[in-house]
């Protein structure tokens, strides 16, 4: 990947359509524009980051994709989602066939601020996926996708009025809504492949915690397991949600309280001592935790077990 004073900042509409050899934009805030051979020309091998969502619809385009440390080759018919300040690096080269509707819609979180969608949108958790955990549209998703994209594309063509902005907005968030859709669908009918992560996740914590790795370097995040298991933390959150009913933070949480359960049960260390050994700088935070999950403290536990 290039070094960051290669990295070409986008954190407006215009400057966004002068990189693309575009027309000056319709609207400020928000733009659509889609893959034609010129644009996939003036884009290439170059990274991108700045203070704006991206979306993009990527078929009949064929490359490697760089998204962090890493290079991932698309199939064609699947979406990707950027929020701002990720960095994204174009492909090399790149293939395109022939009638290709493949697009991209940039906005500027300013579009989203006072309305609904701007209250909701952290729930899209997609937008901090890695590039390889893609959506992947079935022909029939694609068409309602397409068809919300087109009812923004009219709305940003036409002439702006007092209606413009809310109108791109609610069809934004149906858009967002209908991926996140797509995207529970996706963990759904992947449930083989998800299901032999979750043993790789559990396998994970139970080696973590029999090690030394708590003292060290405390609690594990929710990225250290992502990135253990070769996937974002926002991911792989949203497949155990999928799959078990449980984010990742509340596989971690109850993996702690059941470790403090049996030291509390079968050894005389004392509550900060357990609470030191599971990774907690401050033994009232664990305190807090496990009162939150049982009920007891862990004193109280210890007593009347």
């Amino acid at each position: 990947m290039k070094k960051n004073k290669d990295i070409i900042r986008l954190d407006s509409i215009s400057k966004a359509h002068q990189l693309l050899g575009l027309e000056k934009p319709r609207h400020p805030l928000i733009t659509i524009y889609h893959h034609t051979p010129q644009i996939i020309a003036n884009t290439i091998n170059l990274s991108f980051s700045g203070n704006l969502y991206y979306i993009a619809m990527k078929d009949g385009i064929k490359g490697a994709f760089q998204y962090g440390r890493s290079s991932y080759d698309f199939e064609e018919g699947t979406m990707m989602f950027l929020a701002p300040n990720q960095v994204y690096t174009t492909p090399e080269t790149v293939e395109t066939a022939s009638g290709s509707v493949g697009w991209s819609i940039l906005f500027h979180p300013d579009l989203i601020r006072q309305s609904s969608l701007g209250k909701i949108i952290d729930e899209f958790s997609f937008f901090d996926y890695d590039v390889n955990e893609a959506l992947h549209l079935s022909d029939k998703e694609k068409q309602t996708i397409n068809a919300l994209v087109k009812k923004i594309e009219e709305e940003i063509n036409q002439n702006i009025d007092k209606h413009s902005q809310e109108l791109i907005n609610i069809n934004l968030e149906s858009l967002l809504k209908y991926c996140k859709r797509y995207y529970d669908r996706q963990f759904f009918t992947r449930t083989n492949w998800n299901k032999d992560y979750i043993i790789r996740f559990e396998k994970y914590l139970k080696t973590y915690f029999s090690s030394d790795a708590p003292l060290e370097n405390g609690v594990p995040t929710i990225q250290q397991c992502g990135e253990a298991l070769n996937m974002s933390g926002h991911y792989l959150s949203d497949l155990l949600k999928a799959e078990t009913g449980k984010s990742a933070k509340e596989h971690i949480h109850l993996y702690l309280v059941n470790k403090a359960k049996f030291s509390l049960l079968n050894t005389n260390h004392s509550v900060s001592e357990i609470a030191y050994s599971l990774g907690f700088n401050y033994p009232q935070n664990f305190s807090k935790l496990f009162k939150a999950k049982t009920g007891l403290s862990p004193t109280q536990f210890r007593n009347i077990s």
